[in-house]
């Protein structure tokens, strides 16, 4: 009996394998489906934005009003020199004392490393609102970090080593943004009123830039100043209209960088100069010629560079990228009305000053850097150098005062360094040696990459989610 049993089991079992096996070898699971096509998938272009039902600035909220006496300015990326270095006749601290930094205030940010600008008591960002999934151009009062408003339109971004990187340009009636997919919005910054907008994607062929945009925005005599990097290299757009009222070609379809273009002064001629991926150039600042080529150059060429061109001589400039690049020291040559460039400097990370992510600061005459973390034995150390030689290092900051990429900035004769971790450190600003006067921890979060804004001795910071204010004037 028990046999016979077995028997039926072992029959039934073969015949549910056999089953199986059948439904396995002719079942076709992908019966329903059909054939993915190039160019049938609804998918945007290359260069094509992905947003194109963003509305600039379509949204607007005041939280309340404010007024200040506080007339301090740092009203753009590295202020209003683009030097990185706050002029303020205000004695600011050496020292934090016995005790912890006090932060005055501190608010919550969407995941990213956008800066402040200050200007008369007000604090200005565009920050990333991940619950609304919106740019949102934030203002806040200086002294309590109150917001005063707010206005934003919708953009999907997912996360990519975080997703705000941008500070606005802002003067009495005009401040300009630009957002992490290439959205430029104009408004006015008494009260917030929108202006206009250009979505440079849609409007210019724009390849969104590798963790999306870096470039900050410039305004020279009430005109915005963009790199474009589409079917135009460079555009002058008027602040009170919106209206483009020159645009620079890009013959060799360069692209955006996350570096942003400076103005400098060479031969009399006044010109930007930006660091494309594909090469540099100098456009016309000015003249009839106003937005034409003057000058390029696409023997350094990095392919990501986020660090702005640094001028460090009469037409001499320091170029410095990540990734491998290293560094270049570029000379202009000006010939009756032509212009041309000569390399006079190129070398790699590990054989001179260099930097990845931060611009790099002139001052007395003498550069300073954070090294990359290529940057041989001198990795993420301070570094000083003349710059008549910027592959011959003076001093380092040692192996035990590293700074990953965190920003750093001159004021009252001393250099406040942000290390990627939150702590705020204080150096006397000086080409003769390193000298680490002390340091604190403000915030426990990380990625702390987000340049330093200081106006009326009021010093602003961020990591990857916060953004603080401490008071660093001498009581």
């Amino acid at each position: 009996m028990q046999n016979r049993t077995e028997k039926i089991i072992l029959t039934i079992v073969i015949v549910i394998a056999i089953a199986t096996f059948c439904y396995w070898l002719y079942y076709n699971p992908v019966k329903d489906l059909t054939v993915n096509l190039p160019g049938l998938d609804n998918r945007p272009s290359k260069g094509e934005s992905a947003d194109t039902m963003a509305v600039i600035g379509e949204k607007f909220k005041e939280y309340t009003t404010y007024t200040s006496s506080l007339t301090g300015k740092w009203p753009r990326f590295r202020g209003a020199d683009i030097d990185n270095i706050n002029k303020e006749k205000i004695k600011l601290i050496d020292n934090w004392g016995s005790s912890r930094p006090k932060i005055l205030w501190k608010t919550d940010l969407g995941e990213g490393h956008a800066a402040p600008v200050i200007y008369n008591g007000k604090v200005y960002l565009l920050d990333y609102d991940e619950r609304k999934k919106s740019d949102a151009l934030r203002c806040f009062a200086l002294e309590n970090g109150i917001e005063l408003w707010r206005r934003w339109y919708s953009v999907n971004l997912k996360r990519n080593h975080g997703m705000s990187r941008t500070l606005p340009a802002i003067t009495d009636k005009y401040i300009v943004t630009i957002g992490p997919k290439c959205h430029v919005m104009c408004c006015n910054p008494t009260n917030g009123n929108l202006l206009w907008g250009i979505d440079l994607v849609k409007t210019y062929k724009v390849e969104v830039p590798l963790w999306y945009t870096g470039q900050c925005p410039l305004i020279v005599n009430d005109t915005a100043i963009i790199a474009v990097g589409g079917n135009a290299l460079m555009i002058g757009v008027e602040c009170a209209s919106g209206k483009v009222v020159w645009k620079t070609p890009n013959p060799d379809n360069w692209k955006m960088s996350h570096s942003s273009i400076i103005p400098i002064t060479f031969g009399g001629k006044k010109m930007y100069v930006y660091c494309a991926i594909g090469g540099i150039i100098g456009v016309s600042a000015e003249g009839i010629d106003k937005g034409e080529i003057l000058w390029k150059t696409d023997k350094f060429k990095p392919s990501v560079c986020a660090p702005s061109p640094v001028i460090i001589g009469t037409g001499k400039l320091f170029i410095t990228a990540g990734y491998g690049a290293g560094s270049a020291v570029i000379q202009l040559i000006k010939t009756d009305s032509t212009y041309s460039v000569n390399i006079i400097q190129q070398y790699r990370p590990s054989e001179g000053i260099a930097s990845e992510q931060q611009t790099p600061i002139l001052y007395n005459n003498f550069l300073f850097s954070i090294q990359p973390k290529d940057g041989g034995t001198a990795r993420n150390q301070f570094v000083c150098c003349n710059p008549s030689n910027c592959k011959t290092i003076l001093w380092t900051s040692s192996k035990a005062d590293r700074y990953g990429l965190g920003p750093y900035i001159v004021a009252d004769g001393k250099f406040f360094i942000l290390n990627d971790d939150g702590t705020l450190i204080i150096a006397k600003a000086s080409a003769t040696k390193f000298t680490l006067l002390d340091k604190a921890k403000i915030m426990d979060g990380q990625d702390a990459w987000g340049p330093l804004a200081i106006a009326d001795g009021y010093l602003l910071m961020r990591d990857s989610k916060q953004m603080v204010c401490i008071d660093i004037k001498t009581k």
